[in-house]
């Protein structure tokens, strides 16, 4: 019984390891070596996003971003970032690197913040969407305040063929699986850590910044930059770290899942 306990023991060890090779299979049993990921940290340079108590998203971000690209590259992957420091890009140059680059899936990631001070420390949560049009006002509204600093100058019509051309077809419906994946696990790890974060679910929404991607494409509000308690947590490394490795458990399963529909 010994034997062949430890007979199956090196059996799996070798097939985790891949023999000496530098490839990391994930829980799914999927090689990812083969795919590239590529994380958009939002706004940058002279655009710093949403602000509160001296705290800039561009900044918490970019760290996020960071992290996430670490935690995939842990997990086997190929990662690119559109920015690795403080610069801005133009909405095309962050959807083109993803094309050029050729991902598998394109994440952006931003911090929420909203305008009524007198709801700072009530509207919480992590939310993730995908681009879609929709008639939920919050939606619309949080989708607006991104899209100002990436349109400036585009009047309401070129915005709206924008968006039309890119409405149909399976991008939209893998984003939104991808969606549902992400947000999943990102909540299910900071509920190790922190029980009472707040499921703002998956939304559609008109986000610009997932137009140009020819590929699933998600833009993940990682939590109210203008709530004390949020904006706390989400400047300390443990927070940041969940949300990372949530992403990347979210991507895994949903790779896992389209490599099953596929056939592979």
């Amino acid at each position: 019984m010994k034997y062949w306990y430890r007979l199956i023991l090196f059996i799996t060890l070798l097939s985790i390891i891949g023999c000496g090779s530098r490839r990391v299979i994930n829980l799914y049993g999927l090689d990812n070596s083969d795919s590239l990921i590529v994380i958009d940290a939002g706004h940058g340079g002279h655009d710093g996003g949403a602000s509160a108590s001296g705290k800039r998203e561009k900044d918490l971000v970019l760290e996020i971003a960071h992290r996430v690209y670490n935690e995939f590259k842990n997990a086997g992957y190929r990662v690119y970032l559109t920015r690795g420091s403080d610069r801005f890009l133009t909405l095309s140059q962050r959807t083109q690197i993803a094309d050029h680059k050729d991902a598998k899936v394109f994440i952006s990631i931003h911090a929420n913040a909203i305008k009524n001070s007198a709801r700072f420390n009530i509207v919480e949560g992590v939310e993730t969407y995908f681009l879609q049009k929709t008639r939920d006002e919050r939606s619309q509204r949080i989708a607006k305040r991104e899209n100002d600093s990436v349109l400036q100058g585009a009047d309401e019509l070129s915005k709206n063929v924008i968006v039309d051309s890119v409405l149909s077809g399976p991008k939209i419906i893998q984003s939104h699986k991808l969606a549902i994946d992400v947000q999943k696990n990102v909540i299910s790890s900071i509920r190790n850590d922190y029980s009472d974060v707040v499921n703002g679910g998956v939304r559609p929404a008109p986000f610009y910044v997932l137009v140009g991607a020819s590929r699933p494409s998600i833009l993940v509000e990682v939590g109210y930059i203008t709530n004390d308690k949020e904006r706390d947590r989400l400047f300390t490394s443990s927070y940041q770290k969940d949300i990372a490795r949530g992403i990347v458990n979210g991507v895994n399963r949903y790779l896992y899942n389209r490599k099953k529909e596929l056939g592979f």
